[in-house]
């Protein structure tokens, strides 16, 4: 008993390192390192105010940089662990220019971002923007001073309507975003401008196979909807986003996304794609009206990509919104932020489906906002989720599934070498009774 216990103890010992060793790295620097270097940006962006810092982003080597107008600001960012540019302008500043250019008649086919980098707010325009308009917004950008920069982009500035996986309403075609769920219903999350309330989407353009009703829904303004299922059970394996061939990433939760942050973008036309952040809180005038609060990445988008996800590290991040340009020639593209979307319709997203091998890549769910047929070609979706995809509930799952049995193991160990004491101890004392009572019998 007492070498079992004692093999038991040494099994179980082994298993426990084994499943600590093995923990995924990103989990256990959330648990015991620094702050994520958006974090720490963030936080000292808050911490120095407005008035002294004007943005910040993440670098290509990974590092967070913070935009401040003067040297003791600089000094207290790198003591904090961030890089420290020194600028002309302050967030006070730029903001005043932002709100200027909202106060002015509107004018479609131009959006305006603040460039953190360059220290400027960005105004873009299109090529249906006439010349008298743009005389004027050129105008208007002189009179709020040398911080407004004035820019024309080619293409047109338009919706992406027309799909992840694509669903159909009689007005065209648009992606599912991602599932979510009130905790009685599930729905698709997309895009807003996608259709209104009451609008019917089904899987094929004939509308022979209905998917739902969108129920609620906001554009212009901002830009995402609902999509009621018809049949409550068809969400099937909802926590994923079809990336083609089958598969898709896992999501594990719905997050801000930040400037510098490398992202990834599902949609039915152009299946997947990446590129980086460049702006938030960006302003758009579409033809159909103007979009505030948006994301600005470099990843392309065309016609049918409207409503998809962008994702990064198993976050939901956005809904494709528009954009310019094309995946040919390069573009911008604009997303609408899960975040804010989730809690002006007040939902959530939906669980996540534990992939049949316990990592980051799962069958596709039926809809759930991922790439179609077209995004097989895009090549293995395994980096496409990111650190994230593997920091997912079921990441874990190998981990608990080792370290719990031995825990177990080591109890039970520690119970029969008790338990082997008491009963050596109990033979040994009937062992001398029966010697002492031999030797006085």
């Amino acid at each position: 008993m007492r070498l079992a216990a004692v093999g038991g103890l040494l099994c179980g010992a082994l298993m426990v390192t084994t499943a600590v060793a093995s923990e995924p790295a990103p989990h256990r620097q959330q648990a015991e390192g620094p702050a994520p270097p958006a974090e720490l940006g963030a936080h000292l962006v808050a911490r120095l105010g407005d008035s002294r810092t004007a943005g910040t982003w993440v670098g290509a080597d990974g590092r967070p940089v913070v935009a401040v107008t003067d040297e003791d600001a600089a000094a207290e960012a790198e003591r904090a662990g961030a890089r420290a540019k020194v600028v002309s302008h302050s967030m006070r500043r730029l903001r005043t220019a932002v709100d200027a250019l909202r106060e002015a008649p509107r004018v479609p086919g131009t959006a305006w971002a603040m460039d953190y980098a360059a220290n400027r707010v960005v105004v873009q325009a299109d090529s249906t923007v006439a010349a008298d308009d743009w005389s004027r917004m050129a105008r208007l950008a002189e009179r709020i001073g040398g911080h407004v920069h004035m820019e024309r982009t080619t293409g047109t500035l338009t919706t992406r309507l027309n799909g992840a996986d694509p669903v159909f309403s009689r007005s065209g075609r648009c992606s599912a975003g991602f599932n979510v769920t009130d905790g009685r219903r599930d729905f698709i999350l997309t895009a807003g401008h996608c259709g209104p309330p009451g609008t019917d989407w089904s899987e094929d353009a004939r509308g022979t196979r209905p998917v739902g009703t969108t129920t609620a829904g906001r554009f212009p303004g901002a830009d995402f909807s609902l999509v009621a299922y018809e049949d409550p059970g068809v969400s099937g394996v909802s926590g994923v986003v079809s990336v083609g061939g089958g598969r898709g990433v896992r999501i594990t939760g719905a997050a801000d996304p930040y400037v510098g942050q490398e992202v990834f973008r599902s949609g039915a036309t152009t299946g997947v794609r990446s590129g980086r952040v460049t702006a938030v809180d960006v302003t758009v005038n579409y033809p159909e009206g103007t979009v505030t609060g948006l994301v600005q990445a470099t990843t392309c988008a065309e016609p049918g990509d409207s409503g998809g996800p962008l994702f990064a590290d198993g976050q939901a991040l956005g809904v494709t919104s528009g954009g310019t340009g094309d995946c040919a020639e390069g573009g911008v593209t604009f997303f609408q932020p899960v975040t804010a979307a989730l809690a002006a319709l007040g939902v959530t997203l939906t669980g996540t489906a534990p992939a049949p091998d316990g990592g980051g890549v799962a069958a596709a769910p039926p809809y759930g906002a991922g790439a179609g047929e077209g995004a097989g070609a895009q090549g293995p979706v395994g980096p496409v989720g990111g650190p994230g995809g593997a920091a997912g509930p079921g990441a874990f799952l190998g981990v608990r599934e080792t370290l719990v049995p031995g825990l177990l193991v080591i109890a039970v160990s520690l119970v029969v070498l008790v338990a082997g004491g008491f009963i050596r101890t109990a033979h040994d004392r009937r062992s001398y009774r029966r010697e002492y009572s031999r030797a006085w019998s």
